[in-house]
């Protein structure tokens, strides 16, 4: 699994993690990020079951297990919370913060340990260690129940779902041809995005905000030009096509 620190600054620091070709060859490629602090992290998206052990030995390195004092879930899915019960042996004091809606299914995967942060519809901010990071809604993109995190020091939107391509473990990090990249994501934003009036009601939320790196769950990280050129874009693209 590659690790790379995709943000340095006077107070923290961002991670990511992913591209592992050690995960089963069914089992879809996921990003995982880390927000480290300088006695604390936030594990964001941490993935599936399946990957658990390539985490923990990835994050290990860069921050002390018994430092990460925070989990956040943008929605329910398996490929990004299903390692929970996992992470709740070997946390021995931390916080899920993920939306209300999702309490009842998340513990599914197993809690006995970790403590259920919810976050309300209209979201809220975590702070560590003085750095605050903000729980943006993202509802039905393309979960009912959805939040992504924005960093407006480190000016980082983690973005979900929403940015996401499916491409092989040896893909690029970073985007680097808007156009040519397009084709990656289209079919999954129109099958998977449910809503227009959901999609556009993001988009004016994120136009709100300064951003120099998007950063999804799967697929590559969009920087600089090409963060604008994403939001063109999905404003623009018609989705929930699968009911016409």
């Amino acid at each position: 699994m590659i690790s790379k620190e995709i943000y340095s600054g006077d107070t923290h620091q961002w991670f990511m993690f992913g591209r592992d070709p050690s995960k089963p060859d069914k089992i879809i490629d996921t990003n995982q990020y880390m927000i480290r602090t300088h006695n604390n992290a936030l594990l964001m998206d941490p993935g599936g079951i399946e990957i658990f052990s390539a985490m923990l030995a990835s994050v290990v390195k860069q921050v002390p297990i018994n430092q990460i004092g925070h989990i956040f879930a943008s929605h329910q899915d398996p490929d990004i919370i299903s390692s929970l019960g996992l992470w709740d042996t070997a946390l021995s004091d931390a916080k899920l913060h993920a939306p209300w809606l999702w309490e009842g299914f998340v513990r599914h995967f197993g809690m006995e340990h970790i403590e259920y942060a919810p976050i309300v519809d209209q979201g809220g901010c975590l702070v560590l260690n003085g750095v605050e990071v903000r729980f943006v809604p993202a509802h039905y993109l393309h979960s009912s129940g959805n939040f992504h995190v924005y960093d407006p020091v480190a000016k980082i939107l983690m973005s979900g779902d929403v940015g996401a391509a499916l491409e092989g473990d040896d893909a690029p990090m970073e985007v680097e041809d808007f156009e040519e990249h397009i084709p990656k994501m289209k079919g999954f934003h129109q099958r998977w995005m449910p809503s227009n009036t959901a999609k556009n009601d993001w988009i004016r939320r994120v136009r709100e905000l300064e951003i120099d790196m998007m950063c999804p769950q799967h697929g590559r990280v969009f920087t600089g030009d090409n963060v604008g050129k994403f939001l063109d874009w999905f404003e623009r693209l018609d989705v929930g096509v699968a009911v016409q």
